[in-house]
């Protein structure tokens, strides 16, 4: 059973591996969600630093958007990697 769902797992494809047009299309995508995710914690962001202003919360909240950018990060070092990999098959 274990085999089994290790076998099913979607096996990741080295960036090298890739044709250009997958890695436009990967770019595309990972720059979709970096632009939703980041207007969605933009929001939060803007919310949670009204609700500390003007209600009695703890300031303790205003650090939680600040520390949730921190899960964009990884989404940033793929941008680069792909952004990266393109630049050099451009320049062959």
């Amino acid at each position: 059973m274990i085999n089994q769902t290790i076998n099913n797992m979607k096996k990741v494809t080295p960036l090298t591996e890739l044709a250009i047009e997958e890695l436009y299309k990967r770019k595309q995508s990972v720059q979709g969600a970096l632009i939703g995710l980041a207007l969605v914690m933009l929001a939060a962001f803007v919310i949670l630093l009204y609700l500390v202003v003007t209600a009695k919360t703890p300031k303790v909240l205003a650090a939680i958007p600040l520390s949730c950018v921190l899960a964009l990060l990884p989404a940033f070092i793929s941008l680069g990697q792909i952004n990266t990999e393109i630049k050099k098959r451009n320049s062959k």
